[in-house]
């Protein structure tokens, strides 16, 4: 990941000052790459994004496109980004100070040439990645601290202090935050709806970006999960063989694209004709569309393995891909009513 610009503000709603830095961060000091690179790639890798698309009527898209050609400052734009949300946290009845961190960066990581478009080709030849526009609001908190000082017999006093204006830790996750990409200029971002002036309000996608809310890759999975289980509960199928299977469809078609075609995943886990139809008419109830985007990094973290709970309390974890067929583990429906789980070809086992 390669850092272009990074700059910090200070919305203070405690002593109500507000500072504005006209100096980008030092970048050289290793402490301070190290922390905007961790929000960075946090945000960027983050499983909770949601997806936007700007409205037509975008101020804040011409902004961006106009920063994106060379026609903007960064350190000009971030501050009226910042002084926009400075005016809309200032107007809610109780705003913890908050930091508003904005940077400038390229993720150099390698996708797969059929995953790409001209533009990031072209890109990639010329050795850069996309290009990202990211803002990040960090609330601070507060945190206990030693304070070193002379007590009133002018020796060495150690005393215990609160600091009100601790930032999150890189590896924290963050709240509220967007990524805008160069070349498609679609948007990533997470935040949380906020009573400002007694209305409640999307601070990021409605009054800065003004963009669409889609919903998350893994908001989306978990969605077309739970109509497979719903689904296979329905009709006597075992469900945990059924959303494993959805599992594996998914950590599979992810190798290809970041989208997921319901009606196919269907066809993928009920081989029943019935089975099939009722999928399809649960996707239609959730008013889910042909192709739903999905993303490498849910796929990877979400599909790849499966996890089951037996009400008996054992607890088994296996890969997705297992499923689709008996050789490593198969479910067994007894006449009894009840379920037998098999492990085979096991070569040893090992303690966790």
């Amino acid at each position: 990941m390669k850092i272009n610009h990074a700059v910090l503000h200070v919305l203070d709603f405690v002593s109500c000052v507000n500072v504005m830095s006209h100096e980008e961060i030092d970048l050289a000091s290793k402490n301070a790459k190290r922390y905007v690179t961790g929000h960075a790639k946090r945000a960027l890798s983050n499983l909770d994004n949601k997806r936007g698309e700007f409205a037509g009527d975008s101020m804040f898209a011409e902004e961006i496109r106009s920063y994106f050609r060379g026609q903007r400052d960064f350190v000009d734009l971030s501050i009226q980004v910042a002084e926009f949300i400075a005016g809309e946290l200032g107007r809610m009845e109780k705003t913890p100070s908050t930091d508003v961190l904005v940077i400038d960066f390229e993720d150099e990581t390698k996708a797969a040439v059929g995953d790409m478009t001209d533009e990031e080709i072209d890109a990639a030849f010329e050795g850069h990645g996309k290009r990202y526009f990211a803002l990040f609001l960090l609330e601070a908190r507060q945190a206990f601290m030693h304070e070193v000082g002379r007590g009133e017999s002018g020796e060495v006093l150690v005393d215990i202090e609160r600091h009100h204006a601790i930032l999150p830790n890189p590896s924290q996750k963050v709240q509220s935050f967007a990524l805008v990409e160069k070349g498609t200029m679609n948007v990533l971002f997470c935040d949380k709806a906020r009573e400002i002036a007694g209305e409640e309000r999307w601070l990021i996608p409605d009054g800065l970006l003004q963009c669409s809310m889609k919903p998350s890759g893994k908001e989306m999975f978990d969605t077309v999960a739970r109509i497979v289980e719903e689904v296979a509960e329905e009709y006597g199928a075992n469900p945990a063989v059924a959303v494993s299977k959805a599992k594996a469809y998914v950590a599979e078609s992810s190798q290809e694209s970041e989208e997921v075609y319901p009606e196919e995943l269907g066809r993928e886990v009920f081989e029943d004709d019935a089975l099939q139809k009722r999928f399809e008419e649960a996707v239609a109830e959730e008013a889910l569309p042909e192709r739903v985007v999905v993303g490498k990094a849910v796929a990877e973290r979400v599909a790849k393995n499966h996890k089951i709970r037996t009400d008996t309390g054992i607890e088994i974890t296996f890969p997705a891909e297992y499923s689709q067929s008996p050789e490593f583990i198969e479910f067994v429906s007894e006449p009894n009513g009840l379920i037998s789980i098999e492990l085979k070809n096991i070569g040893r086992i090992e303690n966790k």
